[in-house]
C-alpha cells in the first residue's frame, strides 16, 4: 500500500511540475499569415497580442463601412436621427456602383433597413443614403467621419466617402479600424448584434452576410469584410469564448479564403496562449488612504473603470498589483480626482497601469482638524 501511495504521489508531482513548466514556457510567435497588415487585440484589456504593419496606411475597401456605422450610431445616440426615420433615396445613392442593397431612387427606406443593408449586405447604395440623411451630402458626412476618427485617436486614417470605393485620399491602418470596431462593441452592444445577422432581405432580395467567420467559427459574431482589386481581401473579425473577446484585423490578403484562414489563425492563437481576467471592478475601493486637512481622515480609492489584464495562460497566480500614489493626499478633494496608479505586474514585469481615483468627496477640515494634521505631519 505504501508503494502505491508513493507512486500516486510521484505521478501527481510529475503532472504538477509539467504544468508549471508548460506555463512558464515563452509564448510562441504569432502565426505567419498572408496579409499586408494585421492586428489582434484583447477587447477587455486593450492589449495588443499580435501585429504586423499595423500602422501602415492601406486601402480599406468596405471596412470603411465600420466607421460609417459608428458615426450613424453616435448620431442616433445623440438624438439627431432615429431608426424609424424614412430616408428618401437619391439618384446618387441609387447609382452608386459595387455591392448593393437594391434600394430604388425616389422611394423611402427606413434608416434601420439601410443600416442592415450596409452591415449585412455591404450595400454601397445604402451607405450613401445613410450619409446623405445624416449630413446632407456624402462630402459633409466624410467630414463627420474624420471628426469622429480624431476623437477615437485614429491618427493614421482619412475618409472621403462612406462606402470604401477607391479614392487616393481614402486610407486606414489596421490599428485604427480596430479602434472603431472596439468602440462599436463597447458603446453600442444593441447595434453590434446586427453584425452577426446571417442574412437580410430587402426588396424581395435575400443576401447572405459576407463575413466567412460566422460560418466557420460558432464563437464569431462580427464584424465586416472588404475587397477591391487595390485593397485586396480584408476582414475585421471578432469572437468571444467564455469571458474573453478578441478582435482581429487582416488587410491585403490575396484571396477570400486566405483572409478567412488568416483571421481564424490569429483568433485561435490569441485564445490558445492568452487569458483575460477582470481583476478589479469599477468604482470599488482597492485601498483606503490617509487624507490630510480634511473633515475626515480616510479616503477610499479605486479605479473608475473595470481593470482587466491579459497574460499567458496558466500564470494567473503570478499576477500582482500595487498602488502607486501621486503625492500626499490633501483635502479638499472631489470624487473622481486621480490620486495615483494601480500597477499590475506578472512575475515582476508591468503589464497594465490604470488610474486610481477618489471614490468620495472630502471637504476641508475645521480649524482644529487642520491644526492637528499640521502637527501630525511633522512626525
Amino acid at each position: 500500500m505504501k508503494s502505491v501511495a508513493k507512486l500516486v504521489l510521484l505521478i501527481c508531482v510529475c503532472v504538477l511540475t509539467a504544468a508549471v513548466a508548460q506555463a512558464q514556457q515563452p509564448i510562441p510567435d504569432p502565426p505567419q499569415v498572408p496579409a499586408k497588415g494585421y492586428i489582434l487585440i484583447d477587447f477587455n484589456s486593450g492589449k495588443i497580442l499580435a501585429e504586423l504593419n499595423a500602422d501602415e496606411r492601406l486601402e480599406p475597401a468596405s471596412l470603411t463601412k465600420i466607421m460609417t456605422g459608428y458615426v450613424v450610431f453616435r448620431e442616433i445616440a445623440e438624438g439627431k436621427v432615429n431608426l424609424t426615420d424614412q430616408v428618401l433615396v437619391s439618384e446618387r445613392a441609387w447609382r452608386t456602383g459595387g455591392s448593393k442593397t437594391f434600394i430604388e431612387v425616389g422611394k423611402q427606406v427606413s434608416l434601420q433597413d439601410l443600416l442592415m443593408g450596409m452591415i449585412v449586405q455591404s450595400g454601397n447604395d445604402a451607405s450613401v443614403a445613410l450619409a446623405e440623411h445624416v449630413s446632407g451630402s456624402v462630402e459633409a458626412f466624410a467630414g463627420l467621419m474624420n471628426e469622429y476618427a480624431q476623437r477615437l485617436g485614429m491618427t493614421g486614417s482619412h475618409f472621403t466617402n462612406p462606402h470604401g470605393l477607391p479614392d487616393p485620399e481614402l486610407y486606414i491602418t489596421a490599428r485604427d479600424i480596430a479602434k472603431v470596431a472596439l468602440a462599436i462593441i463597447r458603446e453600442f452592444p444593441q447595434f453590434y448584434t446586427w453584425y452577426s445577422t446571417r442574412e437580410f432581405t430587402y426588396n424581395d432580395i435575400t443576401q447572405q452576410n459576407r463575413n466567412p467567420l460566422l460560418r466557420r467559427d460558432e464563437t464569431a459574431d462580427g464584424v465586416k469584410t472588404g475587397h477591391t482589386q487595390a485593397a485586396g481581401y480584408c476582414l475585421v473579425g471578432s469572437a468571444k469564448r467564455d469571458d474573453m473577446r478578441l478582435v482581429s484585423v487582416v488587410m491585403g490578403s490575396p484571396s477570400p479564403n486566405a483572409r478567412a484562414e488568416a483571421s481564424l489563425a490569429l483568433l485561435n492563437y490569441g485564445f490558445r496562449y492568452y487569458d483575460s481576467r477582470r481583476l478589479y471592478p469599477a468604482e470599488q475601493p482597492v485601498e483606503t488612504l490617509r487624507i490630510w486637512m480634511g473633515d475626515r481622515d480616510s479616503l477610499p480609492v479605486g479605479p473608475d473603470a473595470d481593470v482587466f489584464a491579459s497574460f499567458q495562460r496558466g500564470r494567473y497566480d503570478d499576477l500582482a498589483a500595487q498602488l502607486e500614489k501621486s503625492d500626499t493626499v490633501t483635502a479638499p478633494i472631489s470624487r473622481g480626482t486621480r490620486v495615483g496608479d494601480l500597477v499590475v505586474t506578472l512575475a515582476g514585469e508591468e503589464i497594465n497601469r490604470v488610474p486610481v481615483v477618489a471614490l468620495q468627496d472630502v471637504g476641508e477640515g475645521n480649524l482644529w482638524q487642520r491644526a492637528k494634521d499640521s502637527i501630525l505631519r511633522l512626525f
